[in-house]
């Protein structure tokens, strides 16, 4: 048994040594190629050997290493093994080989391989209310509408237009209130066709009217109203924007029963509070943010159940501020009953979702929201958070295509058409020097003048204080409410020339007779630019903005306006001669300044040892 078993092992062994012979020798005439590869490798061969030798030239004192070049077919994957193995063995034994060369496999296989790894651009798809919104016209002047081309106005409030000077409505209103009254001439409770009405955005330039847009259309449609509840919100990001459309909505309510009513921090939240005690004792609320979430999760007496109206003004900028969820806090307190004891009530309010035949019936009031901005984003997936329902855009600005553009990064926006921009070539130093230009020798008054912080404001009040000749004034958070509604008034009585301001008054606000905008320091954002020059050239007057720009500052900023749609920003150059007059008293003034920082800093020291 021991012999049979060695036997067996031996023959074993034998097959295994004769299988592997037999797969080398199908392994070396598979790597063979045939005779005409061969012939067109040999060609290729002696073709790159003469280019390399006419390339290099004789050198006779040293010994040339023979090199024999490997061949290969494109396209094969073994060839460069072999390539590379040849290659060694030629630096190690530094003589001549010859190389075993592999044909391409088998047909019927497919070689992968030589792909480039290119960066894959994204494109952004924009949906059809984005691509293909109701247009504006951009020129104010030119397109006015009369009252009587507005079917469904009510008598009241074309009397009050009339009291208040307006004769014409602006291109933006007379797309836009049309818009809102068609969706509540059902009533309150349903839209048309028994559907739920589709929100409203309106991206239209600063100065075009939109803040009456829909104050108009909220006050006639809230004036049938019979008992008084919170019936319409208007977020804004700052007390006085907050200020300036209560004050709208105030003019424009007298006369009614409705009443309206601020919570924007103006009072403390005890005097605030006692405003919805028991039962609600407003219809229309103009709130901020922050203000606004401590009276929904505070007062109990502050009730939204009711609301139908949602309006977000400046709403580039509330989109920004949605870290503090305000919008998902407003949501649920509107929907509160739908989850409450009243949930089976005819009056119970459910979050909407998708619309079925169970959905709409038995009908509940919708909530409509209303945006406005002029900088409003093309982005969808930041339009995204605000929730919209089936939105209906109104736009002065028009992109033919549904696709934006990969290499466009930032929005187009659209520039008062009474606007005209330069930009001034400066150093930092002779800043201060050019504001006085402006005022003492060219005249401009009154200038709205832009810092990027408030220190930066402070300083310069303080120095065209001490250099004379200017009434200024600052407007920043330095100040309490009560000191910048006050300057902001005399600055429109024209009692202050200069009101050199941090970019709190840049937003919304509606200043008068601001003829020019200066920015002594360049915006980092196209935003801040379209807003801070927005604060002239309004309702369709003139108006003037110069940029005070250094050296390294004027690429990137040229870029970034003209990428936002300028119309053209032209170069104003103040000769060095023009200055020559102001020097001497503008260093006196520096050094008077230096000396009057230095006595307030050892009077702080002292008052904080004495403390």
């Amino acid at each position: 048994s021991a012999s049979k078993k060695s036997r067996s092992e031996a023959l074993l062994a034998k097959l295994r040594q004769k299988a592997k012979e037999k797969q080398k020798q199908s392994l070396t005439e598979q790597r063979q190629p045939p005779p005409e590869e061969q012939a067109e490798q040999q060609d290729f061969k002696k073709k790159r050997k003469a280019e390399k030798e006419s390339s290099q030239t004789p050198q006779p004192h040293k010994k040339r290493k023979s090199v024999v070049e490997p061949s290969f077919v494109i396209g094969s994957a073994g060839q460069e093994d072999a390539q590379g193995e040849a290659e060694k063995a030629e630096t190690e034994n530094d003589t001549p080989t010859q190389t075993t060369e592999k044909t391409s496999p088998p047909t019927g296989f497919t070689v992968l391989g030589g792909f480039e790894n290119k960066p894959v651009q994204k494109v952004q798809v924009l949906p059809q209310w984005l691509a293909q919104p109701d247009m504006i016209h951009r020129d104010i002047k030119s397109n006015l509408v009369p009252f009587s081309d507005m079917p469904g106005l009510s008598s009241h409030l074309m009397k009050k237009l009339q009291n208040n000077g307006i004769q014409h409505l602006f291109p933006v209103q007379a797309e836009v209130i049309p818009a809102i009254l068609e969706s509540t001439q059902q009533g309150l409770l349903i839209g048309r066709g028994g559907y739920k009405p589709r929100d409203i955005c309106v991206s239209a330039p600063t100065g075009s009217g939109k803040t009456l847009a829909f104050v108009i259309p909220v006050i006639q449609v809230l004036m049938e109203r019979v008992v008084c509840e919170v019936r319409a919100l208007a977020v804004l990001p700052t007390k006085e924007l907050a200020q300036q459309v209560c004050k709208v909505f105030t003019s424009y309510a007298e006369g009614t029963n409705l009443k309206v009513v601020m919570v924007a921090g103006q009072k403390s939240f005890a005097a605030e509070e006692a405003g919805g005690k028991r039962r609600s004792l407003a219809d229309i609320v103009v709130a901020t943010p922050g203000r606004l979430v401590d009276h929904i999760n505070k007062n109990s007496g502050f009730c939204l159940e009711h609301l139908r109206f949602l309006i977000i003004d400046e709403a580039d900028r509330m989109i920004d501020s949605m870290h503090q969820s305000w919008l998902s806090q407003v949501v649920k307190a509107v929907y509160r009953s739908g989850s409450g004891p009243e949930a089976m009530s005819i009056f119970r309010r459910t979050e909407p979702a998708h619309v079925t035949a169970a959905s709409l019936s038995p009908p509940q009031m919708p909530l409509q929201k209303l945006l406005f901005s002029a900088t409003l984003t093309q982005n969808p997936e930041k339009l995204q958070q605000l929730g919209l329902h089936q939105p209906r855009l109104f736009s002065s600005i028009h992109s033919q295509s549904s696709t934006a553009a990969p290499n466009q990064t930032q929005d187009r926006f659209d520039f008062p058409q009474g606007l005209t921009e330069y930009y001034v070539p400066c150093t930092l130093s002779k800043k201060p020097l050019l504001i006085l230009h402006f005022i003492l020798r060219m005249k401009l008054s009154p200038v709205l003048c832009f810092t990027n912080s408030r220190e930066t404001a402070h300083r310069l009040y303080l120095l065209v204080q001490l250099f004379g000749g200017v009434q200024a004034a600052e407007f920043s958070s330095r100040l309490s409410p009560g000191e910048r509604k006050r300057t902001l008034k005399e600055f429109e009585q024209g009692k202050i020339q200069l009101l050199i301001s941090t970019d709190a008054a840049a937003r919304g606000i509606d200043i008068n007779g601001v003829k020019c905008v200066v920015n002594y320091d360049a915006p980092q954002y196209i935003r801040a630019y379209i807003h801070r020059i927005g604060r002239t050239a309004r309702a369709g007057k003139a108006g003037l903005a110069f940029t005070f720009l250094l050296g390294v500052q004027e690429k990137n900023f040229l870029q970034m306006v003209v990428e936002a749609g300028s119309p053209g920003i032209q170069k104003q150059i103040v000769k060095p001669e023009n200055l020559k007059g102001m020097e001497a008293r503008y260093e006196q003034t520096l050094q008077e300044l230096a000396n009057a920082i230095k006595v307030h800093q050892r009077a702080s020291i002292n008052n904080n040892i004495k403390k």
